[in-house]
């Protein structure tokens, strides 16, 4: 995922004003000035077309020192300029390219380019908040008319009723004129940077890889600044279809809730390359998954019966339950399986076959070596009824296939794993009551990232291992690198997304305490306005947007909290995650597969360390 941002700053609309008259006047010469075209001699002929001058006037011309001076002063400069190499003088206006005689000539006009990009960047970027303004105002509704005397509306009136109007809105005419000259010159600016940029292009890289952020498509309800992610219409996917009578038993134990869905996904997907039904965990082992996943839409989507509950399976086998072969992904510890569990599933009367581990020789390795299909089918492939293969969240097997947009297997919904129907529509509910269709989410996680959060995702990237591996090795490694950021970097970085992203308001998902969120809220501040940091409240009787929850006896349980936070993330125009979470992951995959991500999604303080790490122990 790409990182890249730069510092946003602050200032009063006079201020600004003032520097972008400056800007005007500096860019306005080197843009408008066109070097005079220099006169060639004409030819003798024509002068056949005019009358024939008088010798004595031509005598009369060349005897006067005047007319003498005045002929030849513009022969000597133009002798001089070309003799004297004056023409470098004149290269910052010039449209014909002049070579420069010294590399520091090229570097400050390379430089000067740079810096009129970056300006042209700014004036964009005002330039799309106004055109935002026009849609907001164009949107406006009309105050009512005034009813007529006789009007059958107010049959007892009988004359006009006399109040303060509004000030009449921006005509229609007027409206349209000056959108459309806003059009014009975001394109006109866009032409300049592509332009400017054409210098600097290497091989076939394209003016819009430039800066994918942007787009001049202005038919919708907001400018591309923040537009959604254009779907890939190539997805690799396998089909599920199980044989009734085999099971594969799943288990799950790392972490939290964010990183068994992690590990369901890729149980779900050996089911399918093995041809079983997935077998869901206990919760007397696990979490209760029908609280928070909508179990039935996962079989929905697949058209066929792909996933039971634990209560299902006991029920078909009676008083028999029992994994025939454990063959265990993880050499070491073997299945990733405790005493601790074991016992737990021994006790809801589960006999277990003995663990042998698929790949004993990678008990040796401090990584996971990549698997693909071809492996997964020769090693996991067996006639046994119930098969168990242990944990899977720290499984590297065709990363870039399980984890796409919509996940691997062919279905006919956006998303097989998604919240429960009673979460999705609370979610709705909270959105419709305090934060509208234009929001930005922040997740900001701070409990236990002071001493470890580490930049996990450029971890895995550079070593080519999966994310939760990465992340579990760092940990353990105790990296030098970060994303605990302090409070005022912190909020740099989300102004920097929210003059983007044009949101009146930011939904905040987050463990800090209070005193974290009071200074992060008193340092987001765009111009003169501070942006709201809004927060889920705790219940209350009063308000109906979680009535559904607490009347089905699901409000409180802090998995179905949990849940519900990601679901509202997901539902935002922007998010901004943090690094290194799975509960992000997990937002940007329901994001992904609802096709609701947008450019302007991006890790809080994406590509930065923070400018202040404190030493280990």
């Amino acid at each position: 995922m790409a990182r890249t941002e730069s510092p946003a700053t602050s200032s009063s609309p006079s201020h600004c004003s003032d520097e972008d008259e400056e800007e005007r006047r500096n860019l306005v010469p080197q843009n408008d000035a066109k070097p005079l075209p220099l006169r060639r001699s004409p030819p003798s002929s024509s002068f056949e077309i005019a009358p024939a001058v008088p010798p004595r006037v031509g005598f009369r011309l060349w005897s006067s020192r005047p007319y003498l001076l005045a002929f030849s002063l513009p022969l000597i400069l133009v002798l001089l300029f070309f003799s004297l190499g004056l023409g470098r003088l004149f290269q910052g206006i010039s449209f014909v390219p002049v070579a420069s005689s010294s590399s520091s000539g090229g570097d400050l006009m390379r430089e000067s380019e740079l810096r009129a990009l970056y300006l042209l960047k700014n004036q964009q970027t005002e330039l799309f908040r106004l055109w935002n303004l026009t849609l907001s105002a164009g949107a406006a509704p009309s105050p009512p008319p005034f009813l007529p005397p006789n009007s059958t509306s107010a049959p007892n009136s009988t004359s006009p009723v006399k109040a303060d109007q509004p000030k009449a809105p921006i005509s229609s005419p007027t409206l349209d004129e000056f959108r459309s000259a806003l059009i014009k010159q975001i394109k006109l600016n866009k032409e300049i940077q592509s332009s400017l940029l054409s210098s600097h292009r290497f091989g076939n890289l394209s003016a819009e890889a430039s800066d994918e952020n942007v787009g001049t498509d202005l038919a919708g309800p907001g400018v591309g600044l923040c537009r959604k992610v254009d779907k890939s219409a190539d997805r690799r996917t396998i089909e599920w279809k199980p044989k009734k009578d085999r099971f594969l038993f799943a288990i799950c134990l790392s972490g939290q809730m964010s990183n068994h869905l992690i590990c369901l996904e890729k149980h779900m997907f050996f089911a399918a390359l093995l041809d079983r039904v997935l077998v869901l965990p206990s919760a007397k082992v696990d979490y209760q998954y029908d609280r928070v996943l909508d179990i039935n839409h996962i079989n929905e989507c697949l058209g066929r019966k792909v996933v039971i509950s634990f209560d299902e399976f006991a029920e078909m086998k009676k008083n028999k339950m029992k994994i025939d072969r454990f063959i265990c992904y993880i050499a070491s510890p073997p299945c990733f399986l405790d005493e601790d569990h074991t016992k737990r599933l021994k006790n809801m009367g589960l006999s277990l076959a003995k663990a042998e581990a698929a790949w004993p020789e990678d008990a040796k390795l401090k990584t996971q070596k990549k698997r693909v299909v071809g492996d997964i089918i020769h090693k996991f492939s067996s006639n046994d009824e119930v098969i168990a293969i242990g944990d899977m969240f720290y499984a590297d097997v065709e990363e870039e296939w399980v984890m796409q947009p919509g996940g691997p297997l062919a279905h006919k919904c956006k998303t097989v794993i998604q919240p429960s129907r009673l979460i999705y529509l609370t979610a709705q509910r909270f959105v419709q009551t305090f934060l509208g269709s234009n929001f930005i989410a922040l997740h900001f996680r701070r409990h236990g990232f002071l001493k470890f959060c580490t930049t996990a995702l450029e971890y895995a990237m550079r070593y080519d291992i999966a994310l939760p591996y990465a992340v579990e090795l760092l940990y353990y490694n105790e990296k030098k690198e970060s994303c605990f950021f302090p409070i005022p970097q912190a909020a740099e970085c989300i102004l920097r997304v929210a003059e983007k992203a044009n949101a009146p308001v930011i939904y905040l998902s987050t463990d800090a305490t209070e005193i974290e969120t009071n200074l992060l809220q008193s340092l987001v501040v765009l111009g003169d306005k501070q942006i709201p940091l809004f927060k889920r409240p705790s219940h209350n009787s009063a308000e109906k947007w979680d009535a559904l929850l607490y009347r089905s006896r699901l409000g409180g349980d802090s998995q179905v909290e949990a849940m519900l936070d990601k679901t509202i993330c997901a539902m935002s125009s922007v998010f901004i995650g943090a690094s290194g979470s799975t509960f992000t992951e997990d937002i940007i995959r329901l994001r992904r597969g609802w096709e609701s991500d947008s450019k302007c999604d991006e890790y809080l303080c994406q590509g930065e360390l923070p400018n202040y790490i404190a030493e280990n122990e």
